[in-house]
């Protein structure tokens, strides 16, 4: 016999909570966000000679926090100028929070 699937209705707040989670699955990408929070903004430039990786290997993972909400990136050209989105890291902070105070 098989077993009907039951389908889960994961509340909003438990999607986005994945999301951060899953954009913070990565130490470089935990190194950005605590770099970002220890200054106002960083060019991409300027994360390359601090992450000794490749630019486009941050770029990636600039991506994948920026996809998250966790920083928001400004084109100047030729450069991009990335900071925290504040709003979205005090949602995370609160969610990771409440998790863990469960």
């Amino acid at each position: 016999m098989s077993r009907a699937l039951k389908k889960v209705n994961y509340s909003e707040d438990e999607k986005q909570l994945a999301l951060f989670a899953k954009a913070l699955a990565h130490p470089v990408r935990v190194h950005i966000l605590k770099l970002l929070n220890s200054q106002s903004c960083c060019y991409t430039g300027d994360l390359t000679e601090l992450i000794p990786l490749a630019q486009s290997t941050i770029s990636q993972h600039l991506k994948a926090l920026n996809e998250a909400g966790l920083i928001q990136g400004e084109i100047m050209p030729p450069k991009v100028k990335y900071c925290l989105n504040k709003k979205k890291w005090t949602v995370a902070k609160d969610l990771f929070a409440d998790l863990f105070d469960q």
